[in-house]
This record gives structure tokens, C-alpha cells and sequence, in this order.
């Protein structure tokens, strides 16, 4: 019995703090691979506590859609998941649009939509299947301390003080990543003024498996193909506005909506419960420090435009896992320098994708209308573009993790 007031010590595999999508899906794939692991998470094991599992509509990339069928999640979502199998982009009041559709490329479906909440209730179900992962839900890591092999966590959990040693530490933690902090890794922040409103609406006409993305001088529009011919709409609205469109009611809504979009798929309607969602750019200084690592939103929270954000993630979460599976010591430096350099490409790419599309898509510049709407065209006409802009959207980008690539049959 310890009677000194401190609480007894005990020893982990890989430490994940964060339980949200990317820390769920690492410490599955680890435990998939047989690698004891660690997960800290702050939310009840619940989807309905868990603040990522919430009511967004999520574009998975293919290539996600194939890492998270490798861990095993996907047999728990896929019921249901709606096929993305044709995608249009356009920009309001100029000429031009590229059209990219499965068949071309020679899939099935390029990606899938997928409710946030759903996802994460198929993670929970594949974490209670876990063998050889122990979980701290409802818990908070209040303290780290560095050791000459690893760090010492103090997790407050609803049962005491808990203090657990562990040779590498993830931050999967999000945006405000407190593990970030703590190892004194600088973000650069960019706030782009700008609020999601995101809900449910039923278009007049079917969607027929067809994800559109709009751009504006207001910023981008995106619709999503869901199940029973709903849509799931991304409303993109000044932050300044922000409150102003949340007081509308339905039809003020809708009036909006119909207004950004256009009529493609004819009157707008039924509008569900609207969610804002405030966009910050953050970008991690750098991935690594000693016997530690950054993931997901803690690494790299990107626009969401082009919907990034989750796929990016998942990339570097079985990236991490594939890499400490092959190793004996999970925090060793040259590991840790390896991650980064494989990620280094599909980072600054997808970072530096979105961040572009918002300051070029979106500009209310006149003289740059005709550059637009030539490289809309170009992508539409041009086969090999539209082949390397279609591998990058279904998440093939740099060194992809093994788990994600394609398996024949």
C-alpha cells in the first residue's frame, strides 16, 4: 500500500492523450498491430460526450476508407456511409468546372460520407474489441514530467491520481493540444474570420451520389450525398455574420443557402439543426521532440476546405503505427525523425492546398475570374491533371501509410 501520498507508478506502452477520431484510430491500429498502448481521453466513453463525434458530415477519402477497413472500423460505419462517386467544383458568377467521377478513374466510389457521430460510435465499438490497450475515460492529464527513457503522466482520473510511465508520448489532443504546450512546441495560428454552419437539407432533385464544392467571394459551399436523397450542407459565412445566420429561421435559411449554392439541384429544403463551427488555421512548429509526437489537429488543423481535415489526420496516425510496429523502442529519435520526414510531403501539401484554395478560390478579385476559370477547365479536360487532382483527393499523396493503399483482389 502506498502511504506516502503520492500515487503508485505504473508502466505503459505508447501514451495517446486524445480519444477524439485520430487518437481512437491510432490506438486501435496499435492495438490491431499488437503494440500495448495507453489512451487518455477527457469525454466519457460515450459518442454522445465525445465533443469530435458531433453532428458534422464527413467526406472520407478513399484512401481513409481503406486504413480504416485495415484497423478493422469500418465494418461497424459502412452500413452507414454514402458513396461519393462524382464530384463537381465550381465558382459562382465565372465560366468553368471540373467534374472528377469514379468511373474515369477506375473505382468504385471516390470517397464516402459519413456523420461524425456515426464514425465515432463504430471507434468506440472497435475500442471495446481491444485486448491490449487500457483506457483512462473520463480522464485529464494535469502534469508530465521528462524521464531519461520515456515521461512520467499524472492522470486525474474520477478513481484518484494515477501516474504512468510511458516510452512515447502522442499528443492527439486537438487544436489547443495541452501536450503541444508542454513540450514547447510553437503554432503558428491564422484565423480566418470565418464560421462553418453545417446541417442537414433534402434537395428537390437527387443527389445521385455527386458531392458539389462552390466557391465564392463569401467563402465555399460544399453539399455531401447522404442516405434518403439528403444532403449534408458545409455553409461557409463571415464570422461576423455568424450570429446573424444562426437567428434565421428556416426560411431565412434556406433563402441563403439556395442563394450560395444556386439551383443545380433545384429548391432547398428542410433544413435540420445548425451547428457553427469557428476556422483557425494551426500549424505545429514541428512534429517531434524527445520521445514525443504530434497527430492530427494537435500536428495540423487545416481549412476544411476540400474536407482534409480527418483524412490527414488518419494519415498520420497509421503511419505512427506502422512505423512502431516495426521498431523495438516506440520513442526512439530516429523513429521519430522518420515519421516526420514521411509525413513532411502529405503535410505541407494538404496544408498548403487548403490554405491556397481559401486565398485564391476566394478572392473577390475581378482580374483573377479568367485564371480560375481556365484552371477549373484545365483540370476538367486536361486527363492527367485531373488524375494527379484526383489522387491527391482520394488521399494518395507522398508516402502514404501501407494500411491505406489499395488491395487487390
Amino acid at each position: 500500500m502506498n502511504t506516502s501520498g503520492s500515487p503508485t507508478v505504473s508502466e505503459s506502452g505508447v501514451m495517446i492523450v486524445g480519444g477524439g477520431l485520430v487518437g481512437a484510430s491510432l490506438a486501435i491500429a496499435l492495438d490491431a498491430a499488437g503494440i500495448a498502448a495507453t489512451l487518455v481521453e477527457s469525454a466519457a466513453p460515450r459518442a454522445d460526450a465525445q465533443p469530435s463525434y458531433d453532428e458534422r458530415n464527413l467526406a472520407l477519402a478513399r484512401a481513409t476508407v481503406n486504413g480504416l477497413e485495415a484497423i478493422g472500423v469500418w465494418r461497424h460505419a459502412a452500413a452507414r456511409a454514402t458513396p461519393i462517386r462524382h464530384i463537381h467544383v465550381s465558382r459562382a458568377g465565372e465560366f468553368g468546372s471540373a467534374r472528377i467521377d469514379a468511373d474515369r478513374q477506375g473505382v468504385d466510389a471516390l470517397g464516402w460520407t459519413l456523420p461524425a457521430r456515426e464514425l465515432g460510435a463504430a471507434l468506440l465499438r472497435r475500442l471495446d474489441e481491444c485486448t491490449r490497450l487500457t483506457r483512462f475515460a473520463p480522464a485529464t492529464l494535469s502534469a508530465l514530467e521528462p524521464l531519461c527513457a520515456g515521461w512520467r503522466a499524472q492522470i486525474d482520473t474520477t478513481e484518484g491520481i494515477r501516474a504512468v510511465d510511458t516510452p512515447l508520448l502522442v499528443g492527439a489532443d486537438g487544436t489547443g493540444s495541452f501536450v503541444r504546450a508542454r513540450l514547447g512546441i510553437d503554432a503558428e495560428r491564422h484565423d480566418y474570420r470565418q464560421t462553418l454552419i453545417v446541417c442537414t437539407i433534402t434537395p428537390e432533385r437527387d443527389h445521385a451520389n455527386r458531392a458539389y464544392e462552390r466557391f465564392a467571394d463569401t467563402g465555399p459551399i460544399a453539399l455531401l450525398p447522404l442516405a434518403e436523397r439528403r444532403c449534408g450542407l458545409v455553409l461557409t459565412v463571415a464570422t461576423d455574420e455568424a450570429d446573424a445566420v444562426a437567428a434565421l429561421d428556416d426560411a431565412g435559411f434556406i433563402e441563403l443557402a439556395q442563394r450560395r449554392f444556386g439551383w443545380r439541384l433545384g429548391r432547398l429544403s428542410r433544413p435540420g439543426k445548425r451547428h457553427p463551427h469557428p476556422i483557425h488555421r494551426v500549424a505545429a512548429a514541428q512534429l517531434t521532440a524527445p520521445r514525443a509526437v504530434l497527430v492530427g489537429n494537435a500536428a495540423q488543423t487545416v481549412h476544411p476546405i476540400g474536407a482534409q481535415g480527418f483524412n490527414l489526420g488518419l494519415r498520420d496516425a497509421l503511419t505512427l503505427a506502422e512505423l512502431v510496429t516495426a521498431a523495438a523502442d516506440p520513442g526512439d529519435a530516429d523513429l521519430l525523425a522518420r515519421y516526420a520526414a514521411r509525413r513532411a510531403p502529405d503535410r505541407e501539401g494538404t496544408m498548403a492546398m487548403s490554405h491556397g484554395l481559401v486565398r485564391l478560390a476566394c478572392l473577390p478579385q475581378p482580374l483573377l475570374a479568367p485564371l480560375r476559370s481556365l484552371a477549373l477547365l484545365a483540370c476538367d479536360r486536361l486527363p492527367p491533371l485531373q488524375r494527379a487532382l484526383a489522387q491527391r483527393g482520394m488521399g494518395f499523396r507522398g508516402e502514404p501509410p501501407l494500411a491505406v493503399l489499395e488491395r487487390l483482389p
